[in-house]
């Protein structure tokens, strides 16, 4: 087998744009990473996400495809 066929593959320190911090591994190379999301401030995982519908588009798509009544 071929040697060092791999990236070195490191504890790295992560550092949110909310403050948030944690460690994982990467093959990244650096000894920290900074992101602008995380868990902790993403809204699908704070549960504050909203569902936009903009110009009744759901409501549309129901006319359009929704189930129909029986005749």
């Amino acid at each position: 087998m071929k040697t060092d066929a791999h990236p070195q593959y490191d504890e790295v320190a992560v550092t949110c744009s909310c403050g948030n911090t944690f460690k994982t591994k990467s093959t990244l190379g650096k000894p920290t990473l900074h992101i602008e999301v995380c868990s902790e401030c993403h809204p699908f995982y704070t549960g504050t996400q909203k569902i936009v519908d903009t110009a009744g588009r759901i409501e549309k798509f129901n006319q359009k495809y929704g189930k129909s009544k029986a005749a």
